[in-house]
């Protein structure tokens, strides 16, 4: 008997070292794992200081020669290897090896996307428009999910095994899109439609959350008039040390600790985000977060990749003619114009007066998949509708003109109705008293011609400038004008001068 204790008790002590010497990949790199094509790709992870790692990628059905990365893991345990650019494709088979292997199977190499936001990307299928239709068609095994659940963190988190909150790769279906995102799953399935090559979806979002909670603190302390929110961050971490309870998800960069970083360095094609509503408040001060938010990611992942966000959709707000809305929808679209390779999907024609979960995520999704595939995949679509591009002035009258009109101007009747004849609905104008009046508006060839009896010598000329705004003018290929003003006047969001 005391020999056995002695054996038992050899075999515990033991046992924590035989697993500091097994080589552990990232949670990311599981079954089913969709790695970026076309690019290398980072695979990194655990295993015994100065142990010797290989990541072997095959392909026997398409007769690709094996390609092998190797790596020596640091005197922390850490390693990481490139692999080398690999063609879109699937049934790829990725070893990872030390003094133990892990083998990887059904890998697919494609495109690889992050999908992030508030309650709006967070809406699962189950939750949305013809779910059951939505998840009868859902089959596919060339669309990949990958969902990181809701968690906070005081600071970044970067130790692998403390990534309870991250789940596996699975092959959508009707079982495993029904909890997934809606929007995140109708782009995925549009992009994979058209390219016919894998794509991966890795969902991260979480409701009621503002911008800044997915900033990191060192970005929100380096633009001057975000500053604040990094004080907030080291007092969050501060008490957090104190009392050991979760952040709250509002708290400044507590999302991009535990939700955005540890995606790190993991190869993406680009990234979808749908959120806005939780920063209406402050739809001035988005201007500034707003980009600083995408630069940020960009500079963590170390790649200009593109950026395709969802302009708020319509809703009362508690006032419906109120325009905290508008003035946030104004900053998404201005950050595509500072920002290189950033997009907005307008879905002017998707919301609920009643509900800020407006139903209809397919529309949505599709929007942003013909964005992308317009703007990052070079397909010749048209990827936006009508964006404001000028505005000229003529006695009592004001000629709008439009970039992205597609095929012409048109104005929407209904669902599926269009015409280039009917009156625009939508506009205001002003005089010099700067009080807006609805007013008549006709398409004019590719311009708009905007009046109003009321205003004798208009200054300024305003669309869909409302949280709920009722709005007509599209394209001929069905994508509606994004709201725009014309003019520069005080914003209600701004700081008020002192």
């Amino acid at each position: 008997m005391r020999l056995r204790s002695v054996v038992a008790v050899a075999v515990l002590v033991a046992a924590p070292f035989a697993a500091l010497a097994d080589v552990k990949p990232h949670p990311l790199f599981v079954d089913n794992v969709v790695l970026q094509a076309d690019a290398e790709v980072p695979v990194w992870g655990l295993a015994e200081p100065g142990e010797a790692v290989s990541v072997i990628a095959s392909n026997e059905k398409l007769k690709v020669a094996p390609v092998t990365a190797k790596a020596t893991a640091d005197k922390d345990g850490k390693w990481t290897v490139k692999l080398p650019k690999q063609a879109a494709g699937t049934d790829y088979e990725v070893k990872i090896a030390g003094k133990n292997e892990i083998v990887l199977k059904n890998v697919a190499f494609g495109d690889v996307w992050i999908c992030s936001g508030q309650s709006n990307m967070e809406w699962s299928v189950n939750a949305s428009g013809e779910a059951e239709k939505v998840k009868a068609g859902a089959k596919n095994p060339l669309v990949r999910l990958f969902t990181v659940k809701k968690r906070t963190a005081a600071k970044p988190l970067a130790d692998q095994t403390d990534l309870t909150h991250f789940s596996t790769w699975s092959e959508c279906s009707p079982e495993t899109v029904a909890s997934f995102s809606a929007v995140g799953y109708h782009f995925g399935n549009a992009i994979q439609k058209e390219l016919k090559t894998p794509i991966g979806l890795i969902h991260t979002s979480w409701g009621g959350t503002p911008a800044q909670s997915w900033t990191s603190a060192e970005k929100l302390a380096g633009v001057e008039s975000l500053k604040y929110y990094a004080e907030q961050t080291a007092k969050a971490a501060e008490q957090f040390e104190k009392d050991k309870k979760a952040l709250n998800p509002n708290s400044p960069a507590s999302l991009y600790n535990a939700m955005i970083h540890p995606l790190l360095p993991f190869a993406i094609k680009g990234a979808i985000w749908y959120q806005g509503e939780s920063n209406t408040g402050k739809a001035f001060e988005y201007r500034k977060l707003f980009p600083a938010m995408i630069e940020d990611w960009r500079a963590k992942w170390g790649s200009e990749f593109p950026f395709y966000a969802v302009q708020l959709a319509p809703w009362n707000a508690g006032d419906p003619d109120g325009v905290s809305y508008a003035e946030l929808r104004e900053a998404q679209l201005l950050t595509t114009k500072t920002l290189k390779n950033v997009g907005l999907a307008v879905i002017t024609d998707a919301g609920d007066l009643f509900d800020i979960h407006p139903k209809d995520k397919g529309t949505v999704g599709q929007r942003l998949a013909k964005a992308a595939l317009a703007g990052t995949y070079g397909k010749k679509i048209v990827g936006s509708g009508p964006l404001y591009k000028s505005v000229k002035f003529d006695g009592e009258k004001a000629i709008v003109s439009f970039d992205s009109i597609g095929g012409g101007l048109v104005v929407r009747n209904g669902p599926s109705g269009y015409s280039p004849n009917n009156p625009v609905a939508g506009f205001t104008i002003c005089g010099e008293d700067k009080y807006f009046y609805p007013a008549k508006a006709k398409i004019d060839g590719e311009t708009v011609v905007v009046s109003c009896e009321k205003v004798a010598k208009p200054i300024a000329v305003r669309f869909g400038w409302s949280n709920y705004p009722v709005v007509t003018l599209f394209n001929k290929e069905g994508l509606p004008a994004s709201p725009f003003r014309t003019d520069d006047f005080p914003l209600t969001t701004a700081p008020k001068k002192q």
